[in-house]
């Protein structure tokens, strides 16, 4: 157990860490203080630090130098994908507790990688899995758990913009990212399709790549970007046996003309009942919708909405602050981290195995 408010480095200050993990953890003053900023453009950094950090905050542009503080205990790594693995390792071989963003890394040998390390040097290691902290999410995990809907024996893992391509950073480059949709949303959707389904044994995946779409910029609603530049997928799609028998179907795209656009999200289907998330009327809300038979009927069970007016009221927390609330607190008291390296590093094996799929034209054995 530590008793100090443990001192935080954010090494990459981008706009994961500018939307989501800087400001969540200036929401938990108590538990731990952004000490150290590093980007590799150096004006990034001294802007997060004057923004994030205290009045001594250390500004960095080489994450070595950074590394190097001992005084500093977790470390949160917000750079491109490219960039993840190695740098978590150095950082976890430095003596220091990882929080990665997604996806884990660009492929599963570096993602082993940093597995290995967080095993070697015994220190923690997470990924940004944060639509684990959903209230929809934690709902239906608990409802798996508790055996409500029986043997899940096929699940759906949605992930599909219509028109939503991200249009700054290197979000198109396919060598710093990896890949397009399927590396960057897929990776969410599978991540609760597998946690939901406690179920981290896949055997066989083939998949789908395609890049149909990249001149198609009309209606984006990020903006229009340069078709030139557009180097990685526009959709992925990818079907997944499991060892017990059970199928996982994988969508996922920045592009596509449907209408079912839905973002980390899944359908589960059970022997006892089967449950779909799904948007809800809320804005930026989600539902998840039960479906069962009772007493002789097709059932469905619905949140109420009168429910949701408790979230607007005092202490109603962002999944950013309870995933970044739940990281700090398993460091102070030693416990493990909700989402766990050996979960992300299947993410990450199912991944490239729909692009290795997609590309040999064969279906790839685990």
């Amino acid at each position: 157990m530590t008793s100090h408010k443990l001192r935080i480095g954010i090494i990459g200050c981008g706009g994961i860490a500018v939307q989501k993990h800087m400001p969540s953890l200036a929401k938990l003053p108590h538990l731990g203080e952004m000490v150290a900023f590093c980007d590799i453009v150096e004006e990034r950094a001294r802007k997060a630090a004057n923004d994030f950090g205290g009045e001594n905050a250390k500004v960095y542009t080489d994450y070595k130098e950074l590394l190097k503080d001992d005084s500093i205990d977790v470390v949160h790594v917000l750079t491109p994908n490219l960039q993840h693995s190695f740098i978590s390792v150095d950082a976890l071989e430095a003596g220091k507790h990882v929080m990665c963003e997604k996806p884990m890394a660009i492929n599963s040998a570096e993602a082993r990688k940093m597995v290995d390390a967080a095993k070697r040097t015994g220190k923690k290691l997470t990924i940004g899995y944060q639509n684990r902290f959903r209230n929809d999410s934690q709902a239906l995990y608990n409802a798996c758990r508790a055996g409500e809907l029986g043997d899940i024996y096929m699940t759906k893992a949605h992930a599909v913009r219509r028109r939503g391509v991200p249009t700054w950073g290197v979000f198109l480059d396919k060598e710093q990212q990896g890949g397009g949709p399927l590396i960057d949303l897929g990776t969410h959707a599978l991540d609760l399709a597998l946690w939901f389904m406690d179920n981290y044994k896949p055997v066989s995946v083939s998949g789908s790549v395609f890049h149909k779409m990249a001149d198609k910029y009309e209606g984006n609603m990020l903006g229009p970007w340069n078709p030139e530049s557009y180097e990685v997928e526009d959709s992925a799609f990818g079907f997944i046996k499991m060892e017990n028998g059970a199928t996982i179907f994988l969508e996922s795209a920045w592009v596509l003309n449907t209408l079912d656009s839905r973002e980390a999200m899944t359908t589960l289907c059970g022997t006892e009942g089967g449950a779909e998330m799904r948007s809800s009327s809320v804005m930026g809300k989600n539902d998840v919708i039960f479906n069962s038979v009772k007493h002789g009927q097709l059932v469905e069970t619905k949140p109420s909405v009168s429910g949701g007016i408790a979230y607007f009221g005092p202490g109603a927390e962002e999944d950013g602050v309870k995933e970044a609330r739940q990281w700090l607190e398993c460091i102070l008291n030693d416990t493990e981290p909700l989402v766990k390296p050996e979960q992300a590093f299947v993410v990450t094996q199912i991944l490239e195995a729909i692009y290795q799929s997609a590309e040999t034209g064969k279906v790839v054995e685990l």
